[in-house]
Order: structure tokens, then sequence, then C-alpha cells
């Protein structure tokens, strides 16, 4: 038998043995029928049976068995009607609209064939960082994951397109492994992310502030990766050799190498020269501005942003208009009689005044004079001092890239240009409008769908076969996360019907934690369930028996996300339900074993657990934007 099923097996033994040992067969309450419920599913599960289906079916039985103890002639018109309303809740649900949108979106971006480009670029961009090819490759399966969040896909994809440039360049296949099957996952926590939308409608959190809080964190955890790597390949320099001397070198175009040879190596000195002196070097003078403006996008761009940025910080403080406002309570005590009197002289006097200008007008009061357009406009607010750090720390690396920037890394720049820019912005516009509350997740989603089509289009791989195989994955991939909250949504029904979230929480309360191990322990439970369930089956089975206890120990549901996304990164390393390390051995060479890519995966597992503490100790990683943003 094959180890990961003899893992798997022995899970469920577990599973069965702690059921039967620590149930209280002679005693069952209807809240113990509810755990032998969960358990069951868990079984059912791991034994390969589909999670949804699995949901309904135990929802709906147990459900059944809920209302036949209380009351036999009821018990299936009940049931019938509770699966019609749960049903039809998650069909009414606005923020799912959201899900085949943003999967729609990615895999138009998969079929834009950028991700050999950008791997390309950020590799020669990177060269001489230690262990590059790895940091190339996390760097490009973020990105990549980022912009379609399927995970599968960009495993798949780099496996084919890195795993043998790494391994001929003589990486160790586990670091190899590792670095792809580690970097792909990172597409289900860096928004727009699919995992924050089923949670946030899980536990009913804003997908925006969970879209906010996750942007840090992820940035963070690819930041441990690539500080992990490049260690190894300073420690290691055998598992990471350095790029061979022919594999850097760069073919410049002719007008950039009769520049580089007639003047000098560097771009800015050059294309002075190059204006005044352009015959010279058998360059044209259009060929030159052409030149000079690409080079110049970098500093355009940071001025843009620093414009931007600096009337937004100095734009002038709100205030509140309160003229005219009557104080509560002023003449409320005025009697009955005198409001009649008073609104009769009002109405004679509207009607034989109606053409002549009121009193109240002619007399004005102090509040309206200051109120009149001539009024001085309002200051702005001088800028805070870490803008002006900003923007001399930006421009001392701006003028520290330009005396550097040579022919060779202006090439290099413009194949980013072309592959790596155009899904920053499109990554961006998505971001920042959800962010900057411009648009819902949803339409944010409609516009990214747009954009993927545009991308596609641009690259010329807009077509009826990539339209056709886009729509149809993507309403297969969204009719399973519907599914399953179907499934999700029957099964918590009946869980709760049997009494289990109320037993569970009497346990909970009863062991007398306090919040800090509270938190310990539930994700020292969601990380041990990470090894034999998906994430999908984590969030929608596990996270309604969580999210109700949040309330008695005090913890924002928000951050308790975050800590779960966290978390759940393991779902996709951690065997023998790793898919990852499936994918990558589907297209890996036949001597790199399963157990090499287990082997990989295992110390970007530690740095996910690393992850978790740095955000538990320093929750203001997660938290410090949504409450910039939001709150």
């Amino acid at each position: 038998m094959r180890k990961e099923l003899l893992f798997g097996f022995s899970i469920m033994g577990l599973v069965v043995i702690a059921t039967l040992a620590l149930m209280p067969w002679g005693s069952l309450e209807s809240g113990h029928v509810g755990l032998l419920m969960l358990a069951l599913v868990v079984v059912a599960i791991m034994l390969g049976f589909p999670t949804a289906f699995t949901l309904m079916g135990m929802g709906v039985i147990f459900t059944f068995f809920a209302y036949y103890f209380r009351d036999p002639n009821l018990a299936l018109t009940n049931t019938l009607t509770l699966m019609v309303q749960r049903t039809y809740g998650v069909m009414t649900n606005d923020v799912l609209i959201a899900i085949p949108l943003f999967v729609f979106m990615g895999y138009l971006v998969e079929r834009a064939n950028l991700i050999e480009k950008l791997f390309k670029s950020l590799h020669l961009a990177l060269v001489r960082v230690p262990g590059s090819l790895a940091v190339a490759t996390i760097f490009t399966c973020a990105v990549f994951a980022t912009a379609t969040g399927i995970v599968g896909a960009v495993v798949t994809l780099m496996g084919l397109l890195a795993l043998p440039q790494m391994l001929k360049s003589g990486y160790d296949v586990r670091v190899s492994a590792g670095a792809i099957t580690a970097g792909g996952t990172l597409g289900i926590l860096i928004p727009p992310s699919v995992m924050l939308i089923v949670y946030g409608a899980t536990a009913g959190v804003s997908v925006v502030q969970l879209y906010a809080g996750a942007f840090f964190p992820g940035i963070m955890l690819a930041g441990l990766y690539i500080l992990y790597v490049i260690l190894v390949a300073k420690i290691k320099p055998a598992a990471m050799p350095p790029l061979a001397e022919e594999d850097r070198k760069i073919d410049l175009p002719q007008a950039y190498e009769n520049l580089r040879k007639t003047f000098s190596n560097r771009v800015l000195p050059s294309l002075a020269r190059g204006f005044v002196g352009a015959s010279n070097a058998g360059v044209s003078v259009g060929q030159v501005i052409k030149t000079a403006t690409v080079t110049l996008l970098p500093a355009l761009f940071f001025a843009l942003f620093m414009g931007f940025l600096y009337s937004v910080v100095t734009a002038p403080a709100k205030v509140d208009e309160t003229a005219g406002l009557m104080e509560m309570g002023v003449g409320v005590d005025a009697p009955a009689e005198e409001v009649d009197e008073e609104a009769e002289e009002e109405l004679v006097e509207m009607g034989a005044n109606a053409a002549a200008p009121t009193q109240a007008k002619e007399e004005a009061s102090p509040a309206a004079e200051a109120a009149k357009p001539d009024a001085p406009p309002a200051e702005r607010q001088p800028a805070p001092t870490w803008y002006w750090w900003m923007l001399g720390i930006g421009s001392v690396l701006g003028v520290a890239f330009y005396s550097i920037f040579t022919w060779a890394r202006l090439e290099i720049f413009k194949m980013l240009l072309a592959s790596f820019f155009p899904l920053a912005v499109l990554i961006l516009a998505v971001l920042g409008s959800i962010v900057f509350g411009l648009a819902t997740p949803t339409e944010a989603a409609a516009v990214g769908a747009i954009g993927g089509a545009l991308l596609a289009a641009a690259y010329r791989r807009l077509n009826y076969q990539v339209v056709k195989e886009s729509v149809f994955l993507t309403g297969k991939t969204s009719a399973m996360v519907c599914w399953l909250f179907v499934g999700s949504s029957i099964f918590s029904a009946a869980f709760a019907l049997l009494g289990g979230q109320e037993l569970v929480e009497k346990w909970v309360l009863g062991l007398g934690l306090t919040p800090i191990q509270f938190l310990i322990l539930s994700q020292v439970i969601i990380f041990l369930l990470g090894w034999p369930l998906e994430w999908t089956e984590i969030i929608v089975i596990f996270m309604p028996i969580f999210i109700p206890l949040l309330d008695n120990f005090g913890i924002d549901p928000l951050f308790f996300g975050l800590l779960v996304a966290l978390n759940l990164q393991t779902a996709f390393l951690s065997p023998p339900v790793a898919m990852s390390a499936f994918y990558l051995k589907g297209v890996a060479p036949p001597h790199v074993t399963l157990n090499q890519i287990f082997a990989g995966m295992l110390p970007f597992m530690g740095i996910q657990v690393i992850a978790v503490v740095l955000l538990y100790v320093f929750p203001a990683i997660g938290m410090w934007l949504p409450t910039v943003l939001y709150r």
C-alpha cells in the first residue's frame, strides 16, 4: 500500500476509534448525534465521496431524524422546507456573484500566455540575487496566482516552465518543488482571493475588509518564502548554483547597441548626447525620443503617484455643516393652540404676499451670510512628515536606479513592461476599486473579467476556443463552490437542530479558556484538519462551528479570518491531500518522486506556521489597513 493511502486510512481509523471511545453510548443526547454526524462526514469525505453531496445527504438524513423525534407527522415537510429555504438563501447571496467573475478573469489571464514572459523577465531582473531562479519562481507564482487565483493552474504551468530549467541549472529537487508548490498557493491568500469570499459569506464578514486585511499578510508570507530561499542559497550554494554567464546574456536591438558603443553603456547619458548627436550613432531622433519615453516611465509614474498622494494627504479637513440646525427640544413646549394660530397666520400671509420676498429672506441669519459663495476657501493641510520621508527616499532610490540603468537593464525593463505591468495594472485596478470603496467586490470582479478579456485580446489569445474553455471551467468551478455552500448550509442547520453547536459551545466554555488559549486551540485544530481535508471543506464545515464562539471570547471575526486564511495555506502543502504536490507530480519528470516533493514542501509549511505566529503577535500586520480605511 502506498504511504499516502496508509496515512489517510490511519487518520480515518483514529477518527472512528475516537468516536467509538468518547461517545456516551448509554446516554446519547441529540447533540451527541450531531457530533456523530460530523465524524461520519469527515470519514466519508476522506473515503472520496463528493464533499457537497455528502454534506447535503448527511444534512437531509439527520435533519429528518431531528424533526421526526419532535413530530413524526411534520418531519418530511419540515425537512423539505428547510432544504428549499437554505438553497434559496445561498442563491440570493450577492457576495457569491463575485466568485464566477473572478474565476473567469483568472482563466482568461491564464490563457493570455503571460507566465513564460513574466518568469523570464523576472529571472533576468533578479539574476544577481542568490537563488535567483527560485526567487523568480516564487515572485512569478505570487503575481500570477494573484491574477488568476487558480492554484492548480499556476502550479501546473510553473512545473512545466520553471522546474525543468531549475533542474537543468543544478537546483536541488526538493528546493525546486517547494518553491513552486508554496508559491502557487499564495493565490488563495493574496486578494482577490476566492477563499476570502467563501469565508466572508460563511462568517458574515465584509469581503472588502478581508481583502484589505489579507494584503500585508500575503506579502509577508511571500517575503518569508523569498528570504528562506536566499538564506538556503547563501548557506548551501550547491543546492542553488548561480546562473551561468551565457544564460545571462541579453541581445540588444541594433539601435541600442549603436548608442551603447558610440556614447555610454548607461542609458541616460547616452540619450542626453543622442539628442544632439544621434546621427553619429546612426540612430534617428525619433528612436531616441521613443527610448527616452520608455526609460523615464518609472520616474513619471513615481511623480504622478506622489502628486496624487500629496493631493490626498493635504486635502482640507471636512467640517460638518451645522448652520441652520435647531437644537433638539426647542419649541416643543409651545401649547397646541399657539401652534395652530401661528400656522393659520402663516397660511394667510402666504396667500396675500406670494409674489413678495419674505422677511426671512431679507433678514439673513449670520450663519447664512457665512455660507455665501464669497466665503474664503478652506486652507489645505500641511503634508505630514512621513510623506516627505517617502518622497526623499523615493528620489534617492530613483537616482541610484538611473545611475546603474544600463542598456541591458532597459531591455529587461521592456520585457517587464510587456509581461508584469499589464497584470499589475489589472490587479491594482481590481483591488484598488475594492479597497478604496469605488466598487463592491462583485462590481470589481466584473471589471476584472472585462480586463482579463482585454488582456487576452491584446496578446492575440482571445478566440472562440479560449472563451469556450474559460466559460466551461468557470461554470464547473462556480457550481462546485455553490453546491458546497448549499450542502454546508443544510449541514449546519441539521447540526444546530440536533444541538451539536450548543454542546460544543458548552464544552469549550466549560474548559475555562482565555481568549489566547482559545485562539491557539482553534488554530491547532484547523492546522490538523488541513492534513486530511481541503480548505473548502474546512471553511464550509467547521467555520460555522467556530464563528459563534468568537463573541464569548471577544475575538474579532475579521482577525480570526485572517489567521484562518494564513493557516489554511497548509491545506495545499500537507499530505495526504496536498493537492499542490499532485499537480506538480503530474507534470514533473519521472525521476522526481512524490516523497521528494513532500520533503520540499515541509520547510515552507514551517514558514506558514511562523507567519501565523507573527500575525498573532503583531495583529497590526493584518488589522492596520482595514482600521485606517473603514473604522
